[in-house]
């Protein structure tokens, strides 16, 4: 399944010796071939290192699609982090530090093999 059948080119990401296709902006284009490898490749590819905090944003956007067959909107992700890490860091400015490109809804579902947000360009 594309994640973007607007993509202006596809990219080759080498995950465990095995080419993954993303688009331009890294939105994996088959979400069957995720995998917590391919997230470590693309934020290694951003400039990013995963943290335990990453983790946990990026499990819970792929167990809310896997529930609810739609990204996570922001105000949800806030709520359940504000109660999971205090809301000293389970706000949005928190969220936006850790996924610097994008925030949680760009970068993050980039990362967990989401689809691109709708709307976004």
């Amino acid at each position: 399944m594309r994640t973007n059948p607007f993509a202006i080119r596809d990219e080759k990401l080498i995950v465990d010796g095995q080419e993954i296709i993303t688009d331009q902006e890294g939105y994996i284009q088959n979400m069957d071939d995720w995998s917590e490898s391919f997230a470590v490749a693309q934020a290694a590819k951003e400039g990013l290192e995963l943290t335990d905090e990453h983790w946990d944003v990026i499990r819970y956007i792929r167990d809310y699609y896997e529930e609810h067959c739609v990204q996570a909107e922001v105000r949800k992700m806030i709520k359940y982090f504000a109660k999971l890490w205090g809301p000293e860091r389970g706000n949005n400015h928190h969220l936006h530090d850790l996924f610097p490109y994008g925030g949680p809804q760009k970068q993050g579902n980039r990362l967990a093999g989401i689809r691109r947000t709708k709307g976004e360009h």
